[in-house]
């Protein structure tokens, strides 16, 4: 049986966005990053232990828009709530885990004072991936190692995106660079 590479998640990704960019198109995204997540080969590559702390872009499609990023931590850490905009995002775990928190708004509250109550809690452990639609605000905490594939509908360093502050009941928008 031939192993499933990167190239080929990369091709099946293209294909699934060109035919369902949709929930259906994610989830089938979503269950090929599981697939990729289970490569002896692919995991050694891009999120084995001589793999260098930091964010890598292992793809960004040029028609499509889409990126897969390889997170790779030496120390753990917890995100304040955020959200992706209007992209969608995939998280795989490579090795240890991340607990995920996913929240939702309050009802009432305004930009001007978000209040947040937590909607769904999960871990997600090596070689499991979780979706993320446009907009869910999320909490990602993970300890030192941990190594996870994002894969983002698009590159989100282009699109406004939001962090919550829980204490100050407060949004911020984060603008394009």
């Amino acid at each position: 049986m031939t192993a499933y590479s990167l190239l080929t998640f990369i091709e099946d990704c293209r294909a699934t966005l060109h035919d369902s960019g949709g929930p259906d198109g994610r989830e089938r995204i979503r269950t090929n990053l599981e697939k990729l997540l289970n490569e002896p080969a692919f995991l050694q590559e891009h999120c084995g232990a001589d793999a260098q702390p930091g964010i890598h872009k292992l793809h960004h499609d040029s028609e499509l828009g889409f990126v897969v990023l390889a997170h790779i931590y030496a120390h753990g850490k917890v995100s304040p709530p955020h959200d992706h905009g209007d992209s969608w995002a995939i998280y795989g775990q490579a090795t240890v885990f991340t607990d995920m928190t996913v929240w939702e708004r309050r009802a009432g509250t305004s930009d001007g004072h978000v209040e947040l109550d937590v909607k769904q809690k999960f871990r997600l452990d090596p070689g499991m991936a979780a979706i993320f639609e446009p907009g869910d605000i999320h909490t990602i905490d993970f300890p030192a190692g941990a190594r996870f594939i994002r894969v983002t509908g698009t590159d989100l360093s282009r699109i406004p995106t939001r962090r919550y502050d829980l204490d100050q009941h407060r949004v911020t928008t984060n603008l394009p660079t």
